[in-house]
């Protein structure tokens, strides 16, 4: 039994999930998050350290694939010259950069590349967070957030890898990463529309939509 609560839902049950040699990895028993507790955190200075050493770059027709997968299932939803955040946008916000080039206006935020939080002071017609979930101490006060500043009817467009089962747990790339420390699932995504009571939808394998409703 994990000593600290969930991270997302509060819930004060949690059982072992899964351990490595480096942390070990706890499940909600309310809402399925995953989660490792903050003892196994890296400081805030080794995680931008981290961060850094990514090369993620405007021009990377990678990258742009990668991204693509939650830009275009989001453009498909977007009114014209609709606002937008990308909320954890990074060194390089080329997400951003793809959503203007299709007529919309989007604000940038990075607590360690971008912080200026006056781009925070405005309500959204859409927000995106692209790999950016999995990093946070603490999920829910972040999507509450997040949620205050979008609009009725506005798209929240999350982009995060999802737990599947205990044994491809194991085995996953995803929890190599030592700035990933929750780790959200089907069943974690339910919860939380219920909680916001949002439209929940899936696109391919980790691309989510909240819709507020109006």
């Amino acid at each position: 039994m994990c000593s600290g609560s969930c991270p997302l839902c509060r819930h004060p049950a949690a059982q072992f999930y899964h351990r490595d040699k480096f942390r070990e990895y706890f499940q909600c028993a309310q809402c399925a998050l995953v989660f490792v507790p903050p003892e196994f955190h890296l400081s805030v200075d080794a995680e931008k350290a981290y961060y850094e050493l990514h090369e993620n770059n405007l021009e990377d027709a990678g990258y742009r694939r990668f991204l693509g997968r939650c830009a275009t299932p989001l453009l498909a939803r977007l009114k014209p010259q609709s606002r937008g955040l990308d909320f954890g946008c990074g060194p390089a916000p080329l997400l951003a950069k793809m959503l203007e080039e299709n007529g919309h206006q989007v604000a940038t935020y990075d607590l360690f590349f971008q912080p200026d939080i006056s781009a925070l002071d405005d309500r959204f017609d859409f927000i995106v967070s692209t790999e950016v979930m999995e990093h946070l101490a603490d999920p829910m006060a972040v999507l509450a957030s997040l949620w205050r500043r979008l609009k009725a009817g506005g798209v929240l467009a999350l982009m995060t890898k999802l737990v599947a089962s205990p044994e491809r747990f194991a085995n996953w790339h995803y929890i190599r990463d030592p700035t990933h420390i929750v780790f959200f699932s089907i069943e974690t995504f339910q919860w939380l529309a219920g909680q916001l009571s949002a439209q929940l939808e899936f696109s391919g394998s980790d691309v989510i939509f909240f819709t507020k409703r109006g």
